[in-house]
């Protein structure tokens, strides 16, 4: 019984997955339903603002003409209690008179934390918590994070040589890493909410910073995540792709209080379709320059409900995020070359004097591209 139990839940979070990049900033959430030991519905959260998993798999349910009355569901997450976009997926599970639920993660949402169980057991349905939990949680670090602290999940990406180089001592860097690995990049663009990089990566490079996952057929399938620029004195510019393309992709420049010349930069970038963000700044130590203060324009982000921001900027960047204590997680990925000398490496920044300062992460997972190593670390 509990291995068919088993199988159940992991249907669930295999359907939970197919939401990946269209729910945020909800949660990637499964379901399935099941009578007499056999699935009569299942369905996940397509997107956000659309139909809750419960729903779906009710819908699905009736759509194959059966009844889930006396049935038990399987679903990832605990159902809502609360009226948002949409209504509380409890009262549909009581009207359509499920028998039980089976629960895998807690919500910590304060509108929902232990409320969707305690109303579902109100009315006479049995509730059993925390089965397969671990593996219902993974589904969700972002949503499971940003709810509870309301800032964005942050995630650095970076390729590097063996040697632990960005880019040659020439500066040049494209390719670092593989065809496959460059592929799954889209596809952890497709996963979060914005994606952010430093004015000196667009001014170098000219990027898109876009979302180019497709299907077997070449179709794009991705979501394209909102860029984000921390630009402090507004220098992008108007002729980048980044700005010729903001009317399509939804585009922030953050800059600092301080920026000169901000007024008429700012209507052309405005004009362009550019959204401007101002922090307060803040003096950089090694560069003796004001910078973006990246903790206040997480808070902005957070409060915009980007729930999660994939950092691609250079070392400085990179430091800045770090030292701000913002980093939940890092994917490295590690090509087997080695270009040596004074090149640049990940993360730049002033650095650390003692091996006890180092930021320090827990190896999650591996993955070989090839010849390529993805090292994914977390907080």
């Amino acid at each position: 019984m509990e291995a068919l139990s088993e199988k159940f839940m992991l249907r669930a979070i295999e359907l939970a997955r197919f939401g990946t990049g269209r729910t945020n900033p909800n949660p990637l959430v499964g379901a399935v339903i099941v009578k007499n030991g056999e699935i009569i519905g299942e369905g996940w959260h397509h997107a956000w603002g659309e139909l809750h998993a419960e729903r779906e798999a009710l819908k699905n349910c009736y759509q194959n003409g059966k009844n889930p009355e006396g049935a038990t569901i399987y679903v990832t997450l605990e159902p809502c209690c609360h009226f948002g976009k949409q209504p509380p997926c409890t009262h549909a599970l009581v009207e359509a008179k499920i028998a039980r639920v089976v629960v895998g993660s807690r919500d910590p949402n304060p509108l929902v934390h232990g409320k969707g169980n305690s109303y579902l057991r109100e009315h006479g349905i049995l509730v059993e918590e925390d089965f397969l939990r671990s593996e219902c949680d993974a589904l969700n670090p972002i949503f499971l994070y940003y709810i509870q602290k309301k800032l964005p999940y942050v995630a650095l990406k970076f390729a590097m040589t063996l040697d632990g180089k960005i880019a040659c001592k020439t500066g040049e860097s494209k390719w670092i890493s593989n065809e496959k690995s460059r592929e799954y990049v889209h596809a952890l663009r497709n996963c979060y909410s914005g994606i952010l990089a430093g004015i000196n990566t667009v001014l170098k490079d000219d990027p898109m910073l876009n979302c180019r996952l497709c299907n077997d057929s070449g179709e794009l399938t991705g979501r394209n995540p909102v860029r984000i620029i921390l630009d402090s004195n507004l220098k992008i510019p108007l002729e980048s792709k980044i700005v010729k393309s903001a009317r399509e992709i939804k585009t922030i420049a953050a800059c600092c209080d301080s920026c000169p010349d901000f007024q008429s930069k700012r209507a052309a970038l405005e004009k362009a379709g550019v959204e401007i963000l101002c922090t307060k700044s803040f003096m950089d130590e090694k560069t003796h320059k004001a910078q973006v203060d990246v903790l206040e324009l997480m808070k902005i982000l957070g409060e915009k409900q980007i729930d999660s921001v994939l950092v691609e900027g250079g070392g400085e960047v990179h430091y800045s995020m770090l030292n701000s204590g913002l980093v939940n997680k890092i994917y490295a990925f590690v090509a087997p070359k080695i270009f040596g000398g004074n090149a640049k490496s990940p993360v730049g920044g002033e650095g650390v004097n003692l091996v006890d300062e180092a930021f320090k992460f827990h190896l999650e997972k591996s993955t070989r591209f090839d010849d390529d190593i993805l090292l994914e670390y977390v907080i």
